[in-house]
Formats: C-alpha cells, sequence, structure tokens
C-alpha cells in the first residue's frame, strides 16, 4: 500500500497518490483547492479513474478508433476502460513505485510490462513545486521494440463556488470529431463557443474539443487567481473539456488516434516513434 505524498513550498500544497496512477489528488495555489477532489456522486466505479484529480495519459491520449492499434504490420486490440472506449492510455490502471521524494518534489515510475501495452517499456513522471509554480515532467522510454507515444496531463480543475472561470486558448483550428468522438482527421477553424483565444468566460459553454497547434501559454482564470500553463515541443495540442462539474486544460504531444491517422497519410498529429531503447519527453509548468 502506498502512503500519499505530501509536497510543500511555501503556502502552496501539492498531495500525489502512487497507489492511484501517481495522481494528483490536491492542488492548493492562491489559498484555495483548485482540482476536483473526487469524482461526482453517484459515479459508476469504474469511471471513477477518469474523472477527478490530475493523472498523467500515456502511451496514448485520448481515444483510439476500435480501441485497437495498427503497428509494424499486426493489430492490436485494448480493452475498454471508460464506457466505450479504450481511452488515456494505461498507466491510468498500473501501478506506480516512488523512486525518490522531498519537500518539494518527487518522482515515480512505472512499467509498461505491467500493463495491456505489448511493446514494454517504462513511464517516468516527476513533480516539483515551488511558491507559485508547479513542473510536471514525464518520460516514455521504449523496451525492446519500436513503439508508438503520445503523452499529456489530463488535470480536473475546479470552478469557483461565485463567479466564472475564463480559459484562453491560442490555437485557431479544432478537430472535426466523428459520432464516436475520434478525431477524423480534418482540421476546422474555431467558432463560436470553441474559440477561446480571447479568454472568454466558460458560461455556459460544453466543450470537449481538441485544438491544435496550440501556441503556449494557456490560462484559467479563477476570480481570485491566474493559472498559466506552459509547455514546450513536442506538445502542441491542447484538449478543452467544459462539463459542469468541473474543467480541463489538457496539453499533450499528440492528437487522438494519432497511430492510425498518420497510418492513413495524414501528417501533423504529433505522433512520436520510440525506436528500442529510446526515450522522449515532456513537460508543463503551472505559475500563479
Amino acid at each position: 500500500m502506498h502512503v500519499p505524498i505530501d509536497l510543500s513550498a511555501g503556502a502552496s500544497r501539492l498531495t500525489i497518490d502512487p497507489g492511484d496512477a501517481g495522481r494528483l489528488t490536491s492542488f492548493i495555489a492562491g489559498g484555495a483547492e483548485r482540482l476536483v477532489t473526487a469524482p461526482p456522486s453517484g459515479t459508476p466505479p469504474e469511471e471513477v479513474p477518469f474523472l477527478w484529480g490530475t493523472y498523467l495519459m500515456a502511451p496514448w491520449a485520448g481515444r483510439l478508433a476500435g480501441n485497437r492499434l495498427e503497428w509494424d504490420g499486426q493489430t492490436y486490440d485494448f480493452p475498454v476502460n471508460f464506457r466505450t472506449w479504450a481511452i488515456h492510455g494505461l498507466v491510468l490502471h498500473a501501478p506506480w513505485s516512488v523512486e525518490g521524494a522531498d519537500e518539494s518534489s518527487a518522482s515515480l515510475s512505472c512499467s509498461l510490462d505491467d500493463t495491456p501495452w505489448p511493446f514494454g517499456g517504462t513511464v517516468r513522471q516527476r513533480m516539483a513545486l515551488g511558491e507559485r509554480s508547479l513542473e510536471l515532467s514525464a518520460e516514455a522510454t521504449a523496451g525492446e521494440r519500436s513503439m508508438p507515444v503520445s503523452m499529456g496531463w489530463h488535470p480536473w480543475f475546479r470552478r469557483p463556488d461565485r463567479g466564472d472561470v475564463s480559459i484562453l486558448a491560442t490555437s485557431d483550428n479544432v478537430l472535426e470529431l466523428d459520432g464516436d468522438s475520434v478525431p477524423t482527421g480534418k482540421e476546422t477553424p474555431v467558432e463560436g463557443d470553441k474559440d477561446l483565444r480571447s479568454g472568454p468566460p466558460i458560461g455556459a459553454r460544453r466543450l470537449d474539443d481538441v485544438y491544435t497547434q496550440a501556441s503556449a501559454p494557456a490560462f484559467a482564470r479563477w476570480p481570485d487567481l491566474e493559472l498559466r500553463i506552459d509547455w514546450n515541443p513536442p506538445i502542441e495540442t491542447l484538449v478543452i473539456h467544459t462539463p459542469e462539474g468541473g474543467f480541463c486544460v489538457e496539453p499533450q504531444t499528440g492528437w487522438p488516434n494519432a497511430p492510425a491517422l498518420e497510418g492513413a497519410g495524414i501528417r501533423g498529429t504529433g505522433l512520436i516513434v520510440l525506436e528500442a531503447g529510446a526515450t522522449a519527453g515532456v513537460s508543463t509548468t503551472w505559475t500563479w
């Protein structure tokens, strides 16, 4: 059984649960909790891992068409883990090991050999808390075979008790989605409620959209705090999700279903191909 890890820096606090996907379970900044710290009441048990805290998505982010991956001449099927989809990778359901921790940082690792991923490998993540910053970094290392990879973070931010939140995302296009919420590969201009370039309030917008060629930073603004979300390449994709119970600003390296889209001749998906033994790293930094 893993004991939660509590980090602190000045008045800022972060709690990590290695026994629950290495998830951030609490993030206190500016004197208030900023994360959804529990799933909505009545959530089916199988959906609970997806709907709260902040977690890493790997070795893929988003949905796979038909819940399968075609790679190197073979087809691999993955188990449904959320409603009808194999979504957000496999490390959300895998055990994590603590590699190190001190007062303000922690490092964890997860073996992909312990998941249905057929290629093996390892995923690591590190969290480093400052008085007014949080750096999240992750890396994937391939095993003895080449493999496709995409990674990203899925934060569930808390809405304020009073007032509204605004989101600024600098991107001119979103992906067209099919009836199963999987990208078709076509990019369309942001219009209407999907246009977040001016940093509008969320209001009644109910988004679940993939923004392409997104330029850092993005901003989430509560009435009492502005959170700046930075990232560096290979992250160029941003998913914005605004259900009633919270909101998500998700930087990730590639489009959902990127391997199939690349296989169909669509370029610019952000798909990373790791050769045997190679490593790819990503990071995002929150400041307030």
